[in-house]
């Protein structure tokens, strides 16, 4: 084998641990998803295999499931526009930041040193009706009784935002931090304000880093199941709460799967599309 040959197959063979990797632990698994869908649970709570399209016919037809996507797409796109507008000025305090940097990062990145179902408990004692707000208000003598404020769609999306705006002020911040500052000087010296020089210079150069932080935000927040089981109420519940009880209470396996799909495909789409304008850059960015 000629010197070319070995070095032109050297990247193959470097990247092939990880690509068998990816398909033990990602493709081989959603194949599994993909033929347990067409599976079918008899009355005996067995499965059948076989090709039937009767799951796919209850999850495409059955106005219980498209209302309940339609809302968790909702409280998605409401979680990732908080986030958006919440941490834009915290990631523009980071990026812009001198000295203390390096500290900004670290606290925005201890969240993470926190299991995601505790931070999404102690919003219970938080907001709960003898959580520390209902007993300050008491205690001060603003109100008689606990106010009801867990357990409605409010709370999941406090509890979203909460577990989503790291993410999102880190991919603002990525491209923040890229934007040669000397720009915004030379907009200043032409005449610019600072407010139109952030309009006009810092806002659009950034906007591939708010773009990936709401790509990431959307789907981490449709796809999520614990915040509505904690903080919802049975009006509450999100598209991956029906996977879960399809699969975990029921053992209804192939249409937990279906639904699985379902939901995939339509992230899926999101993802594409933001490929599509944006390209997955930006996004790699962010998550490195």
């Amino acid at each position: 084998m000629t010197v070319e040959a070995r070095e032109a197959r050297q990247p193959y063979l470097l990247l092939s641990p990880a690509m068998v990797a990816v398909m033990l632990l990602l493709l081989v698994p959603l194949a599994f998803i993909v033929v347990y869908s067409f599976w079918l649970r008899t009355a005996t709570g067995a499965d059948q295999a076989g090709f039937f399209l009767d799951n796919w016919r209850e999850a495409l037809s059955d106005a219980f499931y498209r209302d309940i996507l339609l809302n968790t797409l909702k409280i998605a796109a409401i979680t990732t526009l908080v986030c958006a507008v919440m941490g834009y000025p915290a990631a523009y305090v980071i990026a812009r930041s001198r000295g203390n940097k390096a500290v900004l990062l670290l606290l925005l990145m201890l969240p993470f040193w926190i299991s995601y179902i505790i931070r999404t408990m102690s919003w219970i004692n938080i907001l709960g009706a003898s959580g520390a707000i209902n007993s300050a208000l008491m205690w001060l003598g603003i109100t008689d009784a606990p106010i009801q404020m867990l357990y409605n769609e409010a709370s999941v999306i406090l509890g979203l935002v909460h577990f989503l705006l790291p993410f999102m002020i880190l991919n603002i911040y990525v491209s923040l931090d890229g934007i040669d500052t000397t720009l915004e000087d030379a907009a200043c010296s032409l005449g610019a304000t600072r407010w139109r020089t952030f309009l006009e210079v810092t806002l659009p150069l950034s906007l591939p880093g708010l773009a990936a932080g709401g790509l990431l935000a959307f789907v981490l927040g449709a796809g999520t199941y614990i915040t509505p089981i904690v903080l919802g109420g049975p009006t509450d519940a999100m598209f991956a709460n029906l996977v879960f009880e399809a699969i975990i209470t029921q053992l209804n396996w192939p249409l937990g799967s279906a639904l699985s799909l379902m939901l995939l495909a339509v992230l899926g789409a999101l993802v594409l599309l933001y490929n599509h304008f944006l390209g997955m850059g930006q996004l790699m960015k962010g998550l490195g």
